[in-house]
């Protein structure tokens, strides 16, 4: 892997694979970079993908202090490092660190944003619900708090979960469930402010799981009225892992509108 130097001097690592227009993947919550790894055949013949890992997991560094600005301060510095017009594919806590870094760069070409979660607007996470997957974490029950994430955070189907638990990404969320407690409290000192996007003309597609709960869908509407440039694209049947479940259908989305 390589890496860049984001702002606070945290070293961000990336995998770079494929040929043509820069291609960025920024992974959500309980991930790393390798959760793009297959899906990274059916786009490296279109463009130069990099697979970037989020601080604190990978072959990316971590800080003392946390915070939204400073993953949002990574993206930036990623697309900087790339030193060409960027598009950016981000996924779920990713696309929220995608979103806020398109206000510190200009060269990012085109934004992919799948299910950004929007804290304080929608409703918050329950600090209990945080406070017991963080106890589950430090007892070194992990796969048990990561169980807990999916089903009382992100709503997933028992039938959903117990697919995706067979997958083989399912031991490397299992490993990264320390980090799950920091980003679900992010909502206790980040503002999502609409006012601010006001000048992002970057065209953005924002991909909504057709199956997805209602305050999901509510936090997409809510970015895509606060951005000039942006539609939303249904994902049918789909909710908030459409690339592991429905690959094809995934990346037939995401290249429409990348290439087009």
């Amino acid at each position: 892997m390589q890496q860049v130097t984001s702002k606070d001097g945290t070293m961000i690592g990336y995998l770079k694979k494929g040929a043509g227009p820069a291609l960025l993947l920024v992974h959500g919550a309980t991930a790393d970079h390798t959760r793009w790894l297959p899906l990274m055949p059916r786009l490296e013949p279109h463009f130069t993908v990099f697979a970037m890992d989020r601080r604190g997991r990978g072959g990316s560094t971590d800080s003392p202090v946390y915070s939204l600005q400073r993953e949002a301060e990574d993206v930036a510095s990623m697309v900087e490092g790339i030193g060409e017009p960027v598009s950016i594919l981000g996924h779920s806590f990713g696309a929220l660190c995608s979103l806020e870094a398109a206000l510190l760069t200009d060269k990012i070409n085109q934004l992919i944003l799948y299910e950004p979660p929007l804290p304080p607007d929608l409703p918050p996470v329950p600090t209990d619900v945080i406070d017991r997957i963080q106890a589950l974490v430090d007892g070194g029950e992990l796969e048990a708090g990561l169980e807990m994430f999916f089903r009382e955070i992100v709503k997933m189907p028992e039938y959903e979960l117990k697919d995706y638990r067979q997958l083989p990404v399912w031991q490397t969320r299992i490993s990264l469930a320390p980090t799950i407690a920091r980003e679900l409290g992010i909502g206790r000192t980040y503002r999502f402010v609409p006012e601010k996007f006001a000048g992002v003309q970057v065209p953005t597609v924002l991909l909504l799981g057709g199956d997805s709960p209602d305050k999901v869908k509510a936090g997409v509407e809510l970015v895509d009225s606060a951005l000039p440039n942006s539609q939303v694209v249904i994902l049918p049947g789909q909710q908030h892992i459409a690339m592991d479940v429905d690959p094809k259908l995934f990346v037939k989305e995401v290249l429409r509108f990348l290439l087009e």
